[in-house]
């Protein structure tokens, strides 16, 4: 995933509590109406707890 695709996800991430965890992610972005591109990108991230944006960005990295 590219950082520019990370944007893309993050702005539906904007205001979510960390922790959290990957459904807890799901859950906010869906509420923040994300497409289907961030909502896929999302399920990918391994099922944990991230501890912020930074965190999420790297699982996002590396799925």
């Amino acid at each position: 995933m590219t950082q520019v695709d990370f944007i893309h996800v993050q702005k539906y991430l904007s205001g979510v509590d960390y922790p959290a965890t990957r459904e807890q992610l799901l859950e906010h972005a869906k509420r923040q109406g994300a497409d289907k591109q961030a909502m896929e990108a999302l399920q990918r991230l391994p099922d944990k707890q991230y501890d912020g944006p930074n965190a999420v960005s790297k699982a996002l990295a590396g799925s």
